[in-house]
């Protein structure tokens, strides 16, 4: 109840106007930084920071809503702590999502605890902060490679874009629709003829149409096979980004003039 009382009281203060403001000026060059570079992932926290609004603290009073997500809420557990728990990883069968999750990880170098050190680089960011709106922040920052794992996309340009596109309609956040449809756009310049934009929507509908996925026992999910939780999920397969030959999904980097637009 403390929590609840807590994340209804900044409402309406004029320290919590000026925290949700919208500046899409801020996201837009941090966008362009993301087209020159697309691991510069501090930017999309730049972004994220710029547009996210009310994102945040209305999907911790929507977690509160239901059974089990007043349960992780109540329990407030901090799960890029298991995320970095390499002996709990190693231990998880074969198959599941959990073992499918570190292999993914590890093959790229990342990490939940590296994650966090890009998103502090962004000044105004209160994702440490100690409130029940800094934890599920901190909880959706955590995850976001979990979802690449659930989804089946990549780490590729392609795959990132459809990610957020996924997150978008999973979190209400702006910052995620402004991503997406700004790496369909520099994606569709290039004119090759692959379904770019196709597959950037298709995430986006797999994401309204899925369980809502920040409110579930992810600790309970890694145990679990990971087609079955996809199935239990409704999380459908990514037909139009797997139509993307591999060595296209990058394209956008590598074209010289699709950095100085936007």
């Amino acid at each position: 109840m403390a929590q609840t009382f807590h994340a209804l009281a900044d409402h309406g203060s004029a320290p919590a106007r000026r925290r949700y403001a919208i500046d899409p000026l801020r996201a837009a060059r941090g966008f362009r930084r993301l087209v020159a570079d697309k691991e510069d992932t501090a930017q999309v926290f730049e972004i994220m920071s710029a547009l996210s609004g009310r994102s945040i603290p209305h999907g911790y009073l929507r977690m509160l809503k239901s059974d089990e997500g007043g349960r992780q809420a109540y329990l407030a557990a901090e799960f890029a702590r298991r995320l970095d728990d390499d002996a709990w990883l190693a231990g998880l069968p074969e198959g599941s999502v959990g073992a499918t999750y570190r292999d993914f990880v590890a093959a790229r170098g990342f990490s939940a605890e590296g994650l966090a050190q890009e998103s502090r680089k962004v000044a105004d960011v209160e994702i440490d902060a100690a409130h029940p709106n800094g934890w599920y922040a901190r909880r959706l920052r955590d995850i976001h490679d979990v979802w690449h794992v659930l989804t089946g996309y990549g780490t590729d340009a392609l795959g990132e874009a459809c990610v957020v596109a996924f997150s978008y309609p999973q979190t209400r956040s702006a910052g995620f629709a402004f991503i997406a449809a700004g790496a369909a756009l520099e994606f569709e310049k290039l004119r090759k003829g692959h379904p770019y934009g196709g597959a950037i929507w298709q995430a986006y509908q797999h994401g309204r149409r899925a369980a809502w996925l920040p409110a579930i026992d992810y600790e309970a999910l890694f145990s679990e096979p990971l087609e079955a939780a996809r199935a239990r999920l409704r999380i459908a397969s990514p037909t139009q980004y797997e139509a993307v030959p591999r060595e296209a999904r990058n394209g956008y980097r590598f074209d010289d003039d699709s950095s100085g637009d936007l």
